[in-house]
């Protein structure tokens, strides 16, 4: 046998050896895998067995309930397999023991409401049981994995009125304020009002109708009741305080009153009205918050239950149906007031360990407090003016940023983000770098809740994150967020079935960007155009030809129809409804004066846009009312941004207390000064804006005096034509650019039909067109494009087209 003969023979050997071993290991590996299936299956099977087991001993247990005399063994049997339910398996076993569950529900009831409550209530075993029924109830109500509303409450609330009517007789006859009786009572309407906060759709019991009527006439009205607020006042609180009586009363009532209040709408027998309310709380209520937010540090986990659900109640009061009305008047008479507990409620929250125990959902008391804390701040910033305080107020605004980015709960994340985006003015959340969170998280639970076929987000239904976002959506970095993100395609899907989304659609198409992503979709395009005229929705018919104009390039380019002075409009009152009453006085003293002037009293319809765009081309003057709410109005911003582009002469008057234009309207008004109607009497205010006035250029127009009229026609009737009124020619009277002024340039860049220059050089004069010409000329195109763009999305928000980059160098070539 030769080498080679020998080194074959020893690789086929070696080769067999090798088939074999892989062999082997791979039978080995098959036995250790059916091992394994084995195990698990047999564990299967064994946990399947106890499952059946447990059932059949629970099904045996439940039976024998109403066998007298009753063994505390059955009791402390059926404890023990309830607490066996975690959340894995809680939702099957509902499913396969609902009847049981049932049995056990109503015994309970049954025995709470007997007469012979004392052979059991001082029974160790006997309020174990309850205490874990009650238990088993509330880990129920916070399960959302595939257990019915339906089934909870038919769990829940299978009480009689009777058996209540009894509950009740025994809980005022009972002299021992600790008495067990009062503690296992308030756990099981604790958990009454969990479940219809948590399920403000399900139809209400009449027994539930019954309790918060006895709650709110028995005790909420009673000197008991008010005793216990007094008490709650004092700032130093001893333990012995807290009974059971005093929480029923203080915690448990005010938790179901404010369960119930938040159901009100459906029920017609609600006892009180929201200000009668307000007005029997309100003293009580600001100060205990006042004294208490200075000692947060010391609560202990009663006074912590107390005053959750007691600021829970204020704020359901104060939010009535989901309507703001006049118990924010009752409870702030004056500003400060309003102030104050701001300030109050900010030091309660910022206490690390309350907002550090959030849980996801609303079942613990610091979750509670500071849910209802954020909705209370909510509503003092959305009615009292007071978004000054938030804005100059560091410490106020760095807890709620730490609230909403540590809390685990997402109601109060969105609540906390919509304080800002509410709060704080445009510039001031870019500076603080928190509108990407803010938006990304909007754009995240839209999402969820549009993929969900419920509609919701967890809890949270999809109308009342699109109501939030239609809030935020009106500022500017919110819009390039939304952009930068691509989200506008979510939301045109969305329109179809929530009409909200169209006015959202409408802000966020100020932002270039959203423009140019909008133009691009034909089809929603041409949806656009079908329901501009035919929508019978009014507010989605304004929205969309809101949106349209916003699409058009060339309003600059309108007809404006010719005829005599003597027809034109001197002066526009351009406004936010919210200021309407001084908006009127305004116009009474102009017309007094002698000004034309068109207003829209009685807010106009059909074709909103066309009909502002001829108010403001037959006018010479446009007075801009100025107030948080006109800048978040796409009507008044969409005013304001055509009459800046036909180069009306602007004057801004301030219109409401603290408030500051910034983002788009800072911008456009610029440096011009505006008169203050919030710092001076009326009078004096109109003596400075007519000097303003008079200071404008009006000499080649007639003014004729008009009297006011009662009711006025806000839309000019079409047969009337209209002189154009003669604009102030552009001074650029000095060819020499390096001589011109900021003005010049400004002037001259409207001349030449620019958009965005005008806005990006804003504040540049000719000796810095100059040397930016210099600049482009001997500089990469790739670099001066990409500063001008970071420039140009600092400054205005939007990117720098290159159309009109590449026009404005050439125009620059020739005027040179």
């Amino acid at each position: 046998m030769n080498i080679r003969q020998y080194n074959s023979k020893r690789h086929l050997n070696a080769s067999k050896i090798a088939k074999k071993n892989n062999k082997r290991k791979s039978t080995c590996k098959d036995e250790k895998v059916l091992c394994i299936l084995y195990y698990i299956s047999t564990a299967d099977r064994e946990s399947e067995n106890n499952k059946r087991t447990m059932e059949n001993k629970f099904e045996e247990l439940v039976g024998k309930l109403n066998i007298s005399p009753l063994s505390v063994d059955i009791l402390q049997q059926i404890s023990l397999i309830l607490k066996e339910q975690d959340r894995e398996c809680l939702c099957s076993f509902v499913h396969k023991s609902f009847d049981l569950l049932l049995v056990v529900e109503r015994w309970v009831w049954k025995v709470l409401s007997s007469h012979y409550y004392d052979k059991w209530i001082n029974d160790e075993y006997y309020q174990d049981f309850f205490y874990t029924v009650t238990s088993f109830n509330k880990n129920l109500i916070f399960n959302n994995h595939n257990v019915t509303v339906d089934t909870k409450g038919s769990l829940l609330f299978c009480v009689s009125i009777d058996q209540i009517t009894d509950i009740f007789t025994k809980l005022d006859r009972s002299t021992d304020v600790n008495n067990p009786f009062i503690n296992i009572i308030s756990l099981w309407l604790d958990n009454h009002s969990h479940f219809l906060y948590d399920n403000p759709q399900y139809n209400i019991p009449p027994v539930i109708d019954y309790i918060g009527r006895h709650i709110a006439i028995k005790y909420f009205m009673s000197k008991q009741y008010k005793l216990y607020l007094t008490e709650l006042r004092q700032p130093h609180l001893i333990q012995s305080v807290f009974t059971a009586k005093f929480l029923f009363y203080i915690k448990t009532c005010s938790f179901y009153l404010f369960a119930y209040t938040y159901l009100s709408i459906k029920s017609s027998n609600y006892p009180y009205t929201a200000d009668e309310m307000i007005s029997y709380l309100s003293e009580d209520y600001l100060e205990i918050v006042h004294v208490h937010s200075y000692n947060v540090m010391s609560w202990n986990k009663e006074l912590l239950g107390c005053i959750a659900h007691f600021v829970g109640l204020i704020w359901g009061c104060c939010w009535w149906d989901g309507q703001q009305r006049t118990q924010l008047k009752i409870l702030f008479p004056k500003e400060q007031i309003a102030c104050d507990h701001v300030e109050d409620l900010i030091r309660i929250i910022a206490h690390t360990p309350f907002y550090k125990r959030t849980k996801s959902v609303r079942s613990n008391d610091e979750t509670i407090l500071m849910d209802t804390t954020f909705m209370i701040l909510l509503i003092i910033v959305q009615t009292q003016n007071i978004n000054w305080l938030f804005r100059s107020n560091t410490t106020i605004r760095d807890t709620i940023i730490s609230v909403s980015e540590t809390a685990l709960n997402d109601e109060v994340c969105l609540c906390g983000y919509c304080l800002l985006g509410e709060a704080l003015g445009d510039d001031l959340r870019k500076d603080l770098k928190i509108a990407d969170n803010i938006s990304d998280y909007f754009f995240y639970m839209i999402q969820e809740a549009w993929n969900n076929s419920s509609n919701k987000y967890k809890q949270i239904p999809i109308e009342h994150l699109l109501k939030d976002f239609q809030i935020l959506s009106k500022n500017d970095s919110i819009q390039q967020r939304t952009a930068s993100s691509s989200k506008l395609p979510l939301f045109i899907e969305m329109s179809d079935q929530h009409p909200i989304v169209y006015d959202i659609i409408w802000a966020l198409s100020f932002n270039h960007d959203i423009q140019q992503q909008l133009r691009s979709n034909s089809l929603f395009m041409s949806k656009l155009s079908r329901l501009a005229p035919q929508c019978h929705n009014e507010q989605m018919r304004k929205s969309t030809h809101g949106i349209l104009w916003n699409l058009e390039i060339n309003h600059q380019r309108r007809s404006i129809s010719q005829n005599t002075n003597q027809n034109t409009f001197h002066i526009m009152i351009s406004y936010s409804h919210q200021e309407k009453d001084l908006c009127k006085q305004l116009y009474n003293e102009l017309t007094k004066n002698g000004y034309r002037v068109w207003i829209d009293f009685d807010q106009m319809h059909g074709n909103i846009m066309d009909a502002m765009a001829q108010a403001i081309d037959q006018s010479e003057i446009i007075i801009i009312c100025m107030s948080g709410h006109y800048q978040q109005s796409n009507y008044c911003r969409a005013e304001a941004h055509y009459a800046f582009q036909r180069q009306r002469q602007i004057v801004p008057v301030l219109m409401q207390k603290h408030y500051k234009p910034d983002g788009w309207l800072l911008f456009l008004i610029g440096q011009l000064l505006y008169v203050d109607f919030t710092k001076y009497e009326f009078v004096r205010a109109m003596e400075m804006l007519s000097k303003e006035l008079k200071a404008i250029h009006t000499a080649d127009i007639n003014i004729i005096p008009v009297q006011p009229k009662q009711d006025i026609d806000v839309v000019p009737h079409p047969k009337v034509t209209i002189t154009s009124p003669k604009i102030s020619s552009l001074s650029t009277s000095s060819s020499n650019i390096i001589e011109w002024t900021s003005t010049q340039v400004h002037d001259w860049l409207l001349e030449q039909d620019l958009v965005q220059m005008p806005r990006l050089l804003n504040h540049c004069d000719g000796r810095s067109l100059v040397y930016l010409l210099k600049y482009m000329d001997v500089s990469q195109p790739e670099q001066i494009l990409s500063l001008l763009q970071e420039d140009s999305l600092r400054l205005i928000n939007q990117n720098i087209s290159l159309i009109e980059l590449s026009r404005f160098h050439s125009m620059m070539h020739q005027q040179k």
